[in-house]
């Protein structure tokens, strides 16, 4: 595996408010993205497009489940 450095400002705007995030790694990008489609899809539909990511990469995706 290798490192990954992260420099973005993401900055996301939704009818009930905004907010702003400047992940630095892998990890944190993750997690505002698993947040957002958690805002915008619900958690079922956000965990269901999750599960159909991780298919692209068979063996983590045996390890997850």
């Amino acid at each position: 595996m290798s490192t990954v450095s992260i420099e973005v400002t993401i900055n996301a705007k939704w009818s009930e408010g905004h907010s702003s995030y400047s992940p630095s790694t892998a990890e944190e990008l993750a997690i505002i993205g698993i947040d957002l489609l958690v805002k915008e899809l619900g958690t079922a539909a956000a965990q269901k497009f999750i599960q159909q990511a991780f298919e692209r990469y068979p063996n983590i995706t045996e390890t997850v489940e």
